[in-house]
């Protein structure tokens, strides 16, 4: 009789232990357990933590609750302004109920996936090339929008969506840059245009202040003499004499203040002859005084600018010759150099 009923506990035992693990089961703490009784949804989600089931009856499905990751392959679409393109995303959802993420939808993550592709080829139809590469925040909140509608119905809560890359042509990437190098030329071109504009503004304030002082032409032209020296080049700098140009606007109103058939400019004319020089021969040279009483007697009507010119150029080779000594000529004519054998 013991012996029958060791053998009895010991049976009930064994049944226990192994309806014990058909029954027992564990959700973790990111996990929501949903059973399903003969087919029946359960009112309540196990929590994280050890839970029974009945054997052969219940069947307890898992949900993970975590923020999963999705990749949405690269969608080809064609943008509102007629330009191809390339658009890849990734869409971040988790589950916010567990019972409709298993009763109301067969597979979420395809059903999330696939409803993210669709929305992604609607929004590159929608948009524009320059939102596509400028203005994504604003396409991803509406492509968040887009997934997330019918994703609530399902249990499912969009976390974010994001734009990852917007894949180009060869040939609209050769005419961005293209484009983006004119405009960069044109805004050098402005640039270097207005610098011209503030040199020229100031050159002509520095030209005012020069013609005020005169000194200042003279210290600039000595400046410009000592930058060209300091370089080692072959560069030979000639300044014209300013004391030239001002004895021809002292000569000039003479000039045209001698009305023609007057004795006026031929008496200034003769009025400082220049001494005679003897030539190799012995022969005197006509002064330039002479040449000029020859001139202005010849000249009935009013001179031309040219022969203005030669006169007033003529007057000054006389001034230059009046303040030169005389040249004096050997006494032996025939003298070419050193006489041997004689005084």
């Amino acid at each position: 009789m013991v012996e029958e009923l060791v053998a009895a506990g010991v049976a009930l035992a064994s049944v226990g232990t192994v309806y014990m693990m058909a029954a027992a089961r564990v959700v973790k703490q990111y996990e929501r357990g949903v059973v399903l009784r003969l087919g029946r949804l359960r009112s309540g989600v196990r929590g994280p933590g050890f839970t029974m089931i009945m054997p052969f009856v219940d069947r307890l499905q898992k949900v993970n609750m975590q923020i999963v990751t999705l990749p949405v392959p690269a969608q080809e679409g064609i943008t509102r302004d007629n330009v191809t393109v390339r658009v890849d995303a990734v869409v971040y959802f988790k589950v916010v109920s567990a019972a409709d993420a298993v009763i109301k939808v067969e597979d979420y993550r395809f059903a999330v996936s696939q409803m993210a592709q669709t929305s992604l080829r609607s929004i590159i139809g929608k948009s524009e090339l320059d939102d596509l590469l400028s203005n994504r925040e604003k396409l991803n909140q509406g492509l968040e929008l887009m997934i997330d509608s019918p994703a609530v119905e399902w249990g499912v809560s969009i976390d974010r969506v994001e734009i990852k890359d917007v894949s180009l042509p060869e040939t609209m990437k050769r005419s961005m840059a293209r484009q983006a190098e004119a405009d960069r030329e044109r805004r050098a071109r402005v640039i270097n245009a207005d610098a011209e504009l503030q040199a020229s503004k100031k050159l002509a304030e520095a030209a005012g202040v020069m013609s005020e002082q005169p000194a200042a032409l003279q210290l600039r032209l000595l400046q410009t003499v000592v930058a060209v020296a300091a370089e080692k080049n072959s560069t030979l700098v000639l300044p014209f004499p300013v004391e030239l140009l001002r004895f021809l606007e002292r000569a000039q109103p003479t000039a045209h203040g001698a009305a023609p058939g007057t004795s006026h400019g031929t008496a200034h004319v003769h009025a400082q002859p220049a001494p005679r020089t003897a030539d190799a021969t012995g022969a005197g040279a006509q002064t330039p005084g002479e040449d000029g009483a020859e001139a202005g007697a010849g000249t009935p009507q009013a001179l031309s600018g040219s022969q203005q010119a030669q006169r007033l150029l003529a007057q000054w080779q006389q001034s230059m010759q009046q303040q030169l000594p005389p040249v004096e000529a050997p006494l032996d004519p025939d003298f070419g150099g050193s006489k041997t054998g004689q005084d």
